[in-house]
């Protein structure tokens, strides 16, 4: 039997519209400085002002001309498909062993795999110079890869971390008494259930890698120049346009990358409570 709708107050009225006017203004703050770039990307001008000279897609055709532009765009992909196998690799075994390990020192174990995200990144750049430089991995392909995986890796472990809280051990056992070794009772049974945990944090691990630019300012050379480290040269040296249209597909691509976290939280809510919400 459901309860009668109860009328509700002209203070619960006002705080209701209070807290949703209070969150448009916020995201209005938020997203036009973001927002106000796509028109600029389409300017047939050369100066970013506004009212817009012109319509034009010139500067999007000079971005996939550019001998400067494109190069930057394969060493991110590069950079950021590697960093984040790895990552993900790494992170997923690791979340799986601290959830499975219990032993004294497991909080500091956390507290140092998770570091990257709260050191500053330029604390965490010019360490990793001064260890990768004697080893020679400055100016090289493996030492950017290798540090993009180091930033990335702990978004994998919390996404992973977070996912194994609903996952039931007795089923991972109950392989194991059939017959599965652990290397099947992982991909025949525990994988397909931690999956969107898993692809939540590859995802985070690529936007981050995609993104950065400090580390890549310490320890990339001239042939690992990305594309943020492109955008950061443009922006400091001299103010192209081409950056807003490189800026509109780095949008698009969070905005893609965003929907499909999403759906991962929805399809994990499946697995793990029968419902969407």
């Amino acid at each position: 039997m459901s309860l009668p709708h109860q009328p509700q107050t002209a203070s619960q009225v006002i705080g209701r519209w209070s807290v949703w006017i209070g969150a448009v203004l916020v995201l209005f703050f938020l997203m036009v400085p973001i927002l106000a770039i796509i028109p600029l990307s389409f300017s047939s001008g050369t100066f970013l002002t506004y009212p817009l000279p012109g319509f034009s897609f010139r500067w999007y055709e000079e971005l996939l001309t550019s001998d400067k532009w494109i190069p930057a765009l394969r060493n991110s992909m590069i950079v950021g498909v590697s960093s984040t196998v790895a990552s993900t690799v790494i992170g997923t075994l690791a979340a799986l062993g601290l959830n499975r390990a219990n032993f004294p020192l497991k909080s500091v174990v956390m507290g140092i795999l998770l570091s990257p995200m709260i050191v500053p990144s330029i604390i965490t750049a010019v360490g990793m110079y001064f260890f990768f430089a004697p080893l020679g991995l400055t100016n090289s392909f493996p030492g950017l890869i290798m540090a993009h995986t180091a930033l990335a890796a702990p978004f994998v472990v919390i996404t992973v971390s977070a996912t194994l809280q609903h996952f039931d051990i007795n089923m991972a056992r109950a392989a194991a008494s059939l017959g599965a070794t652990p290397v099947t009772a992982f991909f025949r049974v525990i994988l397909p259930l931690i999956l969107p945990g898993v692809a939540s944090g590859g995802l985070f691990a690529f936007a981050t890698s995609f993104d950065e630019v400090v580390v890549v300012l310490m320890i990339a050379g001239p042939d690992q120049r990305t594309l943020p480290r492109e955008m950061f040269s443009g922006i400091r040296e001299n103010i192209n346009p081409t950056i807003t249209a490189v800026a509109t597909v780095l949008i698009l691509t969070s905005v893609v990358l965003l929907s499909c976290l999403e759906w991962l939280r929805r399809r994990n809510e499946r697995l793990t409570t029968g419902k969407v919400t």
